[in-house]
């Protein structure tokens, strides 16, 4: 890890291993916090938005359900962390380190290993950069992951953006299913040695 990123890890971690202790990461904005159960009452509290879900993975039910944050995190959320799956962190400013503002995620699903999202009251402050950046760093250095790829909508801009900012490039263009129905869409990749080479030289 270095400055470029200020990531912190609040518990030791073996490079290269599925076995991570789940550590908070910190960026000069944020707290990300290891997912818990009890987050499934703010998460439930801000998720239920078109704007958030529209882009997300055709999985996520919409209209979504009352229990829906209570089931993803304790069904599907928390046992592929404990399996070395999936990291899912909750989102907080440092300034208001108790509210949930969203969660970000790393996978090892093919072709899928990030995923994000933000309350919409937070957007356009540059604050899933951020996120996303910490959590790519962990990706490569500590997860010890050779490529990174994220699919995405071609309409969704915003995560687009973020895509074009850190360096990551197209590597197939098609159509992909989301809540919002079939899209065109591509497909994201940087690997571990661009992503070094470009923090770098940043």
């Amino acid at each position: 890890m270095n400055d470029h990123s200020a990531c912190r890890l609040s518990q030791s971690n073996e490079v290269g291993t599925m076995t991570s202790q789940f550590p908070e990461l910190a960026t000069a904005k944020l707290l990300l916090r290891p997912l818990v159960l009890e987050d499934h009452p703010a998460i439930q509290a801000i998720f239920p938005q078109w704007e958030i879900v529209r882009h997300l993975n055709p999985f996520v039910p919409w209209p979504y359900p009352a229990d829906g944050a209570l089931t993803f995190v304790r069904d599907v959320a928390l046992p592929a962390m404990r399996e070395g799956r999936a990291w899912h962190w909750s989102i907080r400013t440092r300034h208001a380190p108790e509210k949930l503002i969203g969660v970000i995620s790393l996978m090892l699903h093919p072709d899928e290993n990030r995923g994000f999202w933000l309350d919409p009251t937070h957007w356009g402050k540059g604050l899933m950069r951020e996120a996303s950046d910490v959590v790519t760093d962990y990706w490569f250095d500590v997860l010890g992951q050779p490529t990174l790829r994220v699919p995405k909508a071609i309409d969704n801009a915003a995560s687009r953006a973020i895509s074009t900012g850190s360096g990551m490039r197209v590597v197939w263009r098609g159509e992909k299913r989301y809540v919002e129905g079939s899209l065109p869409s591509e497909l994201w990749e940087i690997t571990a040695d661009e992503w070094r080479e470009r923090k770098s030289s940043t």
